[in-house]
């Protein structure tokens, strides 16, 4: 298996999880584009590994929830490079609240960006994986696609959504090659974690070395946190798998905090 010549988009993949996974993906020989909001950041990164190679990438401006500059970005990957392979549905955000504080702006802000995000490239992405005869959709989902904590009920919403609409996918691509999964990481160091921390020691009434000792490390088998290069290998493994076999299925990747 390997992904050379495979054109894929990444969304969030300026820094974090969504970079590793490009990262790997060009060190596999990948053409990949780096989807992000901030795009001088996506440019840098873009040419910081095709600098590395021996893949390529390109850096385009993209808000998951606009649908016209979705399309428009597909567009220009497509356009570019002559098509779309791979999907890595990676942009996110946290925010935390109890349930009755739950603002409904962050509400709706949460949910639009990891529910409505993954379907408006999804849909955009699926005709260009139909032309090409096949493709692969990867979602990032979270061990909270399998469990609940307090604090995170719009995140534990948008990620349980996550596995629905990966199965359809996978029922509707199957004829045509495109198969679709979703990544489950524990928790992972990245800035969207390390500014968890304070918030949730705020929330709970308790010190941030509590945070991460008991809540966000206290049932790993090892008490480690995940590392984005973990998480990277899954990527590469969902995308350059040949076949459907493996379409529907999510992978917990989380030291054993969850086990299925």
């Amino acid at each position: 298996m390997n992904m050379k010549g495979k054109i894929c988009i990444v969304t969030g993949a300026a820094r974090g999880i969504g970079m590793a996974i490009a990262k790997r993906y060009v060190q596999d020989g990948a053409k990949v584009a780096i989807a992000d909001l901030n795009l001088d950041e996506a440019k840098k990164t873009a040419a910081e590994l095709t600098k590395m190679g021996p893949g390529e990438a390109m850096g385009i401006a993209m808000n998951v929830t606009d649908e016209v500059v979705v399309n428009a970005g597909v567009e220009e990957v497509a356009k570019a490079w002559g098509g779309i392979d791979v999907l890595v549905s990676n942009a996110g955000i946290q925010i935390v609240h109890k349930l009755e504080d739950f603002p409904f702006e962050d509400w709706k802000k949460l949910l639009s960006i990891h529910l409505d995000g993954a379907f408006l490239t999804t849909k955009a992405c699926i005709p260009h994986m139909k032309t090409r005869g096949g493709g692969s959709v990867i979602y990032m989902g979270s061990v909270h696609s399998k469990e609940a904590s307090p604090l995170k009920s719009a995140y534990v919403t948008a990620k349980h959504g996550l596995l629905g609409l990966a199965r359809v996918v996978s029922k509707e691509g199957a004829e045509y090659g495109v198969r679709a999964n979703v990544i489950c990481p524990g928790f992972v160091k990245t800035p969207l974690v390390e500014k968890q921390i304070p918030e949730q020691a705020k929330e709970l009434g308790i010190s941030e070395e509590e945070v991460v000792n008991k809540i966000m490390l206290g049932d790993t088998v090892d008490q480690e946190f995940t590392t984005v290069e973990d998480v990277a290998e899954l990527a590469w493994l969902f995308a350059a798998f040949p076949t459907n076999a493996l379409t529907g299925q999510s992978m917990v990747v989380s030291h054993g905090w969850y086990m299925n």
